[in-house]
């Protein structure tokens, strides 16, 4: 798994309940109440707007520094869970629209404006196309919010580009390949035949999906799935649900829920969880029969975050080990190994549209070569006839398939495709060679899943 995307971490955001008053945040151009005032020389000075500073913040962060949203996210004081969200909201829908938003800027510009100067204006047109903000709101908040960073002499560029926006905006939307716009070109060749796919279904807001411990009821407005996960809706607060502080559940997206099941029957066995933080795929582990697992986390501050998470799950039995799967060795060998690979995390886009911006194709090939890395060490982590689950949050060809086939050619390896019984609960997600690999695309019904691949591999 990527090691900075956490999946069974509790989820920052808003209960279904509340979900309205975070829309209307974004669309009012209200955030929490604060005074203006006059600057020396008369001139009005923008009152504070935390949910509008806060996007802007994430935003230059991607664009500027290659940076993640939740970095931004994490690190800024100030905002209560409200603002803290619609910022959120209006930040992931100006990266997920930034591609068709700066092409209908294009005419408005005669020069490209400084880097910061073009984040705000693309916030007011998200604002104003996407989030139904009224025209004066859309536009006044970000007036405001060039005079609070300082760049006031753009406010006049920013009022008539925006205002034009408003006028012509739809009509300029008209006929413009969106899906095409908002991916990078080198993401879209490479996703090939499902890229349209899959960027329809990285629109939508994801819904928090959970997995049940054994014999633990289904939250109330939950839906079972058929593969065994519950569903609610977007914005659904996991920390506010009851039976979280019992640990009766965790969140894991419904694709990533799988690979564990996938790994077959585990009783009795020794199973190693490699990358395991922040623990959602070990706590499967933990209840699927093994007879022993061990979780091994090289980062400090994950691994104790992976302590934390099974503690409240009730799982103390857990081992887990703090150190680099690269270089450790168990002191027998395991039966079964679950490898979670870092990786692009391009599977994430519904949760994590920076993912689009951040990564690079030479990201991938990096992570790649890294990916092989860790199958070798699974190798010697494994008796004879051991069982290795290869996942990735993924989308990337480099990342899954190519991975399995270089794995294979080393003659070290054989292939345990996965059976139609097996993934009879999600049929769309088995391959011809019998790996399991879905987008965001998949389920669009039901709102849709994570991009994941897995590929289960027997050691010679």
């Amino acid at each position: 798994m990527t090691q900075s995307r956490p999946e069974g971490a509790p989820q920052s955001g808003t209960s279904s309940a509340a979900s309205s008053s975070v829309s209307s945040r974004v669309a009012s151009g209200r955030s929490s109440p604060a005074r203006s005032g006059r600057t020396r020389s008369g001139g009005r000075r923008p009152a504070p707007d935390v949910v509008r500073d806060l996007a802007f913040d994430i935003l230059c962060g991607v664009v500027e520094d290659r940076r993640m949203l939740e970095t931004t996210l994490e690190r800024h004081p100030g905002g209560d869970g409200r603002d803290r969200a619609a910022a959120h909201r209006l930040a992931a829908t100006a990266l997920r629209h930034m591609g068709t938003i700066g092409e209908i800027l294009q005419p408005f510009l005669k020069r490209e404006p400084p880097a910061p100067v073009r984040c705000a204006l693309i916030l007011g047109v998200a604002q104003l196309l996407y989030l139904d903000t009224p025209p004066h709101a859309a536009v006044g908040t970000i007036v405001d919010l060039l005079r609070r960073r300082g760049l006031a002499p753009f406010t006049g560029l920013a009022n008539a580009v925006l205002r034009r926006v408003a006028r012509e905006g739809e009509t300029l939307r008209e006929g413009l390949d969106e899906a095409r716009l908002d991916v990078p070109p080198w993401l879209w060749s490479a996703w090939g035949p499902r890229a349209r796919a899959i960027t329809h279904g990285f629109y939508r807001e994801a819904p928090l999906d959970l997995t049940l411990r054994p014999g633990a009821e289904v939250p109330r407005e939950g839906t079972l799935l058929p593969t065994g996960s519950v569903r609610l809706p977007p914005g659904t607060r996991m920390t506010g649900l009851p039976g979280y502080e019992e640990g009766q559940f965790w969140a894991q997206d419904a694709a990533a829920a799988m690979p564990v099941r996938l790994m077959g029957d585990l009783t009795g066995q020794r199973v190693a969880d490699l990358c395991a933080a922040p623990g959602g795929k070990t706590a499967q582990l933990a209840h699927a029969g093994a007879d022993h697992v061990t979780a091994v986390e090289r980062e400090a501050p994950r691994a104790a975050r992976l302590r934390e998470n099974l503690a409240r799950l009730g799982l103390g039995n857990v081992e887990v080990v703090e150190g680099d799967a690269l270089s450790w060795k168990p002191q027998q060998p395991f039966d079964a190994v679950l490898l979670d690979a870092p990786c692009s995390a391009t599977g994430t886009l519904r949760r994590h549209p920076d993912v689009l911006w951040n990564k690079r194709p030479r990201d991938v090939k990096a992570l790649a070569e890294t990916q092989d890395a860790f199958i070798d060490a699974a190798h010697e982590m494994l008796k004879p006839g051991g069982k290795l689950l290869y996942a990735v949050c993924s989308l990337q060809d480099e990342e899954g398939p190519d991975r399995i086939a270089k794995a294979l050619a080393s003659g070290r390896w054989a292939l345990a495709p996965f059976t139609p019984e097996e993934l009879a609960t999600m049929p769309e997600a088995r391959t011809q060679e019998g790996y399991f690999r879905t987008h965001p695309g998949l389920w669009e019904d039901r709102g849709g899943m994570d991009g994941f691949f897995a590929a289960r591999l027997v050691r010679k």
